[in-house]
């Protein structure tokens, strides 16, 4: 009897390794579980909380590799443009384009065309604006790119601004929160 409880505690100490493996295998999966759920909860609170400059690139230096990278690098782009810093918005457009996933893909587009049109290359914005409308016509950027379409024509051009213009009103007329952007547009045309 005694060699078989002998055997048995020999046998016992040769798994007491797997077994403490197997413990940190699984404590560290939870830890690291724990970790990106907790570093995820932050980055959300940072991206609805951050208001100024300084703290959405205090956010995207914590959390702009994670999921909500592309959102907080959109929302640091967007004050920057808000702000004038139009070569700052351009710099991380150019940097998401084509990055920022499904649900944003188009924002990038659209930021980097409104930011070139602010930085006086009409050229390259009004690109950029008609390549977009042409591709994406059901987006819900596509309008934006439209009016940019008109401003920049309207920039070179007046009275082709305004004919890209009317063209555009009478595809809208029946949507009525279109159809207001367009107005609005056309009130500043027709005081340039």
């Amino acid at each position: 009897m005694s060699e078989i409880n002998e055997e048995l505690l020999e046998e016992a100490k040769k798994c007491v390794p797997y077994v403490a493996a197997a413990i940190i295998v699984v404590a560290g999966y939870y830890g690291i579980r724990n970790y990106r759920a907790e570093q995820r909860e932050k980055a959300a609170a940072a991206l609805t909380e951050s208001l100024t400059a300084e703290e959405l690139e205090e956010a995207v230096a914590n959390y702009g590799s994670g999921k909500s990278g592309a959102a907080l690098k959109i929302k640091l782009a967007k004050k920057y443009f808000d702000t004038a810093r139009y070569e700052e918005a351009l710099a991380l457009y150019e940097e998401l384009d084509g990055k920022a996933g499904a649900a944003f893909d188009a924002i990038p587009v659209v930021g980097k065309a409104q930011t070139l049109e602010a930085l006086a290359r009409t050229d390259e914005a009004l690109k950029i604006y008609e390549e977009f409308a042409a591709a994406n016509p059901d987006n819900y950027l596509a309008l934006t790119a439209k009016l940019g379409v008109v401003r920049c024509v309207a920039k070179g051009d007046k009275a082709a601004g305004q004919a890209k213009l009317a063209e555009l009103k009478e595809s809208v007329k029946d949507d009525e929160a279109s159809l207001a952007r367009v107005e609005a547009l056309e009130e500043v045309i027709n005081r340039l």
